[in-house]
């Protein structure tokens, strides 16, 4: 996605064409429309005035949405947006100052309990994670400022204005069609009554009087009023051949005595009627306004099936019900054999639609037939509860079928399904004293809830935020699950973890710290010789816990593949996001018992990427690639929450918890610390040992003054060929290829973009600032900012100002030294420290420029350290001697590796070849 509106320092706005246009919610809540390649296209009419609108600000746009756009045919997301603004106007039309000039009340918004659900309901978006309910309130607010301003603007009445915008809306007054049961009377058990809504109370209760006595009132009136007031009914007339009869003959001002069939000839019509702007009023028995349906309801998986895991057959109980209660066999019967209307059974009146009752109580007999031949899976009564699948066919429940049944889950998937969507209640399951690290509360539950998704042999995606700790949940899951298996008599079959081989060093060193009893294979160039990594067999792995390898070699490994494994993890998950690539083919090959997919992505915003991930984790929930396309077509192009039924299929088996989220960031520390460790390109290698070798020949020469000159230059040029061979070569390539820091730096800053997040990367050369900040910018896909020490005194301020408040700028690149103190640059969440000073006290002080006083949000601090290079050794020595680090690199690392004698200072900044190479 690139921004519609670039704000610009000399604030002009730049605008770009506007016919593919999505909604995006950014972390402050503020909504804006952006450019997407895959948005379904507008017609240019409609984009223009959406541009012009949303160019205005959030609220602007949302009113234009709400009032202007009714009629407009939208893709889904606009139009949950739409809705969710129409709701604003529709409480806007009953104030009783409408149509009146000057100050207005204010609109208040929903209740806490709707403005939820409607944050629940949101289609896949961007940003659809920031999305609250104090966001919808914030942005309710946001409509009501923009209607204020555009009155002012339009010197108008609120009724005036909402004309102009779309003849549709009464503002006049509203119409109330009232139905009521009168049982004392057989032969016309309903009354009706039509009543129109003068005012409003304090207690904003409409009030309401007879429509005859309003048409009295205003007898003396002009035409003009007398049109408004029965506008809504001459509309609903045009549709309504009885309503047309009533109005002809006068009967609507009259109240009147209804037969059934008259009553229900009302609910046939209430769709027109409610389009016209009537509002009805049904009995107060009538829970949903309407009368109670018989329901085919089908019950599945009451009793615990003999199986576990996604095959696992359910038993299946098919009934008709009202209001609950099964109905017995004549009264189906009775149901089936009348007429169509409404008919009073057990006191009750209900709803009739033979036709349609009689085609879902047979589709669910086919159901039902189907069960009884072991065809009910727990995949199929997964999509059955869902509303996405019948019989295996994976599409949506077709809504003659959804309005005339009920599917619900038996005790003993309940049980098992509450347990996966409200994991904090679970069992607790213990890793011991093998975890050398107290779990935090939300990880504790992230284990328990692994568990049980092991136990029961369904995968797993777990979706936890950057710096939340999915590894040290998968380690604690691991120790569980090695508990468990001490006591068998036959060998536990290992894991297998699958990561990007820039990721298995951490992997290696999170194990060696929080999890050393563990026994690990590293199958991977860097750590063993190819004959041996190669030659493993299943009986060599029974003495493994864990096997971890890349996905690169996966490819080269047909053991792997070959092997049956208790558990399959993969971390960045995003790696298997297309279907089509031959890793993701080899990925989804893997034999095991549950599998486990690891991402910091919200793949609720790409649903290809989540059909990708569910094809994994739990292949066929989601169907084929092309049933999947088909049922997400059909879902957008329905209304009112699309989307739940995908929704309710999924949620069980994803996790997802954000340092946004309260009750997981009043857990956390304010700053968090991670090493991104780095591989070396081939090229960055053969340069490293070149420079080893030259240093060596330089020290047998040098002495003195002149020795530590040497030594110094050396380590510089270490450092900067672990950069990126270019910064020494000068060559001004920059290639991605060419360096492993160039490659983890996109790996990290995709996952930052992807959650819209703001992000600081410190470098201590000044050359390498403008080569960082294009690179970031292609990944970003707009620019950021750059400060270092030729950066004007005078623009850095300015520059600040602009990180802090320009929401478009995703990044900050900063020379160590001009930008790692004095400055407030509380908007960013990240802290990438690209090369390393070697002094804690320096590089906690540039950190330091997020996190500070006035920072909202956790600090994630990235440092970035090349396996196998001297970057790794004085590291580890600064990690040995953390309490002592001060003392000991006051002057800089540099001027302490200086006074090593000749073999040491070698060993130090030799290559070991096996931990630096980068492998795929």
């Amino acid at each position: 996605m690139r921004p519609l509106y670039t704000n610009r320092a000399d604030g002009a706005d730049i605008a770009a064409d506007s016919a593919s246009l999505a909604p995006v919610l950014t972390p402050h809540g503020r909504l804006a429309l952006m450019h997407a390649q895959d948005a379904a296209p507008l017609e240019a009419a409609t984009a223009e005035r959406l541009r012009v609108a949303f160019g205005r600000g959030p609220g602007h746009g949302l009113l234009q949405l709400g009032s202007g756009e009714a009629a407009t045919a939208l893709p889904a997301v606009l139009a949950y947006w739409r809705d969710f603004a129409a709701r604003y106007v529709t409480a806007l039309c009953t104030q009783p100052d409408a149509a009146e000039h000057g100050t207005r009340t204010p609109v208040a918004p929903p209740t806490d309990a709707v403005l939820a659900s409607l944050a629940e309901a949101v289609p896949p978006m961007a940003g659809a994670e920031y999305l609250a309910a104090a966001t919808l309130v914030a942005l309710w607010q946001a409509i009501d400022a923009a209607l204020t301003t555009e009155l002012l603007e339009a010197g108008g009445t609120v009724q005036d204005f909402l004309r102009h915008r779309d003849p549709a809306w009464n503002l006049v007054g509203r119409v109330y069609f009232n139905l009521a049961e009168n049982r004392g009377d057989e032969e016309a058990p309903f009354a009706f009554v039509a009543t129109y809504t003068t005012r409003l109370s304090k207690q904003s209760q409409a009030q309401h009087v007879p429509l005859g006595q309003a048409l009295q009132q205003y007898a003396g009136a002009s035409n003009q009023e007398l049109l408004s007031l029965l506008l809504p009914v001459q509309r609903a007339a045009e549709h309504c051949a009885w309503l047309e009869a009533m109005v002809a003959s006068g009967e609507i001002f009259h109240p009147l005595r209804w037969t059934p069939q008259e009553a229900f000839a009302l609910l046939r019509d209430a769709a027109q009627l409610e389009a016209a702007g009537i509002v009805l009023r049904m009995p107060a028995r009538w829970r949903s306004g309407r009368p109670a349906r018989a329901q085919v309801k089908a019950t599945l998986g009451t009793a615990t099936p003999s199986k576990l895991g996604m095959d696992a057959l359910l038993d299946f109980d098919l009934a008709v019900t009202l209001e609950g209660e099964r109905l017995s066999a004549s009264e189906i019967e009775q149901l089936l054999s009348g007429s169509d209307g409404l008919a009073l059974i057990r006191g009750h009146w209900i709803e009739v639609d033979r036709e349609k009752l009689a085609a879902t109580l047979e589709h669910f007999q086919q159901v039902e037939q189907a069960a009884s031949s072991g065809r009910l899976s727990f995949g199929n009564a997964m999509r059955m509860l869902a509303r996405a699948d019948t019989l295996g066919e994976l599409a949506a429940t077709p809504d003659a079928v959804a309005d005339w049944s009920q599917v619900v889950a038996g005790s003993w998937l309940a049980d098992t399904l509450q347990g996966l969507r409200s994991p904090d209640a679970l069992r607790a399951s213990e890793p011991g004293p093998a975890l050398q690290a107290t779990l935090r509360p939300y990880q504790q539950v992230g284990v328990r809830w692994l568990h049980l998704l092991t136990r029961l042999g369904l995968g797993a995606c777990l979706a936890d935020d950057m710096g939340l700790g999915k590894t040290i949940q998968v380690l604690a899951l691991l120790l569980v699950l090695k508990n468990e298996a001490a006591g068998q008599t036959w060998p536990a079959k290992p894991t297998l973890l699958l990561a990007p081989a820039s990721l298995l060093a951490n992997w290696a060193s999170e194990i060696a710290r929080f999890a050393p009893s563990l026994r690990v294979l590293l199958a991977h160039p860097s750590a063993l010789p190819a004959a041996e990594w190669k030659a493993l067999d299943a009986q060599r792995l029974e003495s493994f816990d864990l096997v971890i390898t890349s996905y690169g070699t996966l490819l080269r490994l047909p053991w792997l593949k070959d092997t049956s494994w208790r558990l399959v993890v993969i971390d960045e998950a995003q790696a298997i996001k297309n279907p089509n690539a031959k890793q993701t083919r080899a990925v989804k090959q893997l034999r095991a018992e549950t599998r486990i997919a690891l991402t910091g992505t919200p793949i609720e915003n790409r649903l290809g990427d989540l059909w990708s991930i569910f094809d994994f984790i739990n292949p066929g929930l989601l169907g084929a690639s092309k049933q999947f396309a088909a049922l997400t077509k059909q879902l957008a192009q329905r209304e009112h929450n699309p989307y739940a039924p995908l929704r309710e299929l999924v949620r069980p088996y994803i996790l997802r918890r954000m340092k946004t989220d309260k009750s997981v960031i009043a857990d956390l520390p304010d700053k968090a610390e991670v090493k991104a460790y780095c591989a070396l390109s081939r090229k960055q290698a053969a340069l490293y040992q070149a420079a080893v070798k030259e240093l060596a020949a330089q020290l047998d020469s040098a002495d003195g003054m002149q020795r530590r000159g040497v030594v110094l230059a050396a380590l510089m040029r270490f450092k900067q060929i672990c950069n990126h061979p270019s910064q020494w070569l000068g060559d001004n390539l920059w290639l991605e290829t060419d360096s492993g820091k160039w490659r983890r730096l996109r790996e990290l800053a995709e996952v930052i973009a992807a959650k819209q997040e703001k992000v600081l990367v410190f470098t201590q050369f000044r050359e390498m600032t403008a080569p960082l900040a294009a690179f970031l910018g292609s990944v970003f896909v707009r620019p950021g900012l750059v400060l270092h020490g030729e950066t004007a005194v005078k623009q850095r301020q300015a520059l600040v100002r602009r990180f802090q408040e320009d929401e478009s700028v995703p990044f900050f690149v900063l020379s160590l030294k001009a930008g790692g103190a004095g400055l407030n640059l509380t908007a960013a969440s990240h802290v990438i420290h690209f090369d390393r000073w070697w002094n804690p006290a320096v590089e906690n002080q540039a950190t330091d420029r997020a996190f500070r006083i006035g920072q909202k949000r956790n600090v994630l601090v990235h440092k970035f350290v090349c396996r196998g290079t001297v970057e790794e050794k004085i590291d580890d020595l600064i990690e040995s001697k953390r309490q002592l680090s001060t003392d000991l690199l006051e002057g800089g690392a540099e001027l302490l590796l200086t006074e090593l004698k000749d073999d040491a200072l070698l060993r130090l900044v030799a290559l070991d070849i096996h931990s630096a190479m980068e492998e795929n």
